[in-house]
């Protein structure tokens, strides 16, 4: 009996970690709560390039830290997110052939808090993910 309530509660713990991987940093933008994660689904950690390019680059990690690379080649330590609801989900709009997501970021040098936001979105038929229609980097379907 005491091996069954054992079990019972190791799949409780289990379950409850496996359903609780998605979190929400909370940042305000215009006196308006606004959460991030940097969790969607996709793998959309990496460096997007303009087509042809080296250079310049929007480099994002998995913590949320990155950097985003102007046009006179300026690179910018960021912090970045997806805008989600306060569960850490992220806010999609589905098109026809695409998914398009708010991406949040703020130079790391800025003491004022400074969001900006741009567009990233999901191509699947190209293999594809952009930052404001201009950046892109391709990807591989996760079975």
């Amino acid at each position: 009996m005491k091996k069954y309530h054992f079990v019972i509660i190791l799949l409780f713990a289990f379950i409850t970690t496996a359903f609780s991987q998605n979190s929400a940093t909370l940042i305000k933008v215009d006196n308006k709560d606004v959460y991030l994660t940097t969790t969607i689904g996709h793998d959309i950690t990496g460096t997007y390039l303009y087509d042809g390019t080296t250079e310049p680059i929007v480099l994002l990690n998995a913590n949320g830290t990155g950097i985003y690379q102007f046009q006179d080649l300026s690179k910018n330590n960021i912090s970045w997110g997806i805008e989600s609801n306060e569960k850490g989900y992220p806010l999609f709009e589905k098109g026809f052939d695409s998914s398009k997501y708010s991406f949040w970021y703020k130079k790391t040098s800025d003491p004022e808090e400074n969001w900006t936001t741009v567009q990233l979105s999901i191509h699947p038929n190209k293999k594809k993910i952009f930052i404001a229609g201009e950046r892109s980097k391709d990807y591989i379907e996760k079975i």
